[in-house]
């Protein structure tokens, strides 16, 4: 087995970037904390608003899933 060198301290060693001036260092994204604030909001609704769109397909699905096998369910009782 090959040994592998030892990493250094920011993690190139092995193809990593290294995370150092990546990231704001004030903690907060866009300035304010207001700004952040309305801007997590504004994502949890988009989120929300496509969880529901996707939920009300997906309901839709199981129905017609439903269905079709209680359908199946009952002609293989009738041995049809």
């Amino acid at each position: 087995m090959v040994a592998l060198p030892p990493l250094s301290a920011t993690g190139v060693g092995y193809g990593l970037l290294p995370i150092e001036g990546l990231l704001p260092m004030e903690g907060t994204l866009f300035g304010a904390p207001l700004q952040n604030l309305l801007v997590a909001i504004v994502a949890l609704a988009v989120i929300v608003l496509v969880g529901r769109f996707v939920l009300s397909v997906a309901w839709k699905l199981l129905i017609v899933a439903g269905v079709i096998v209680a359908a199946l369910y009952l002609l293989s009782l009738l041995g049809l």
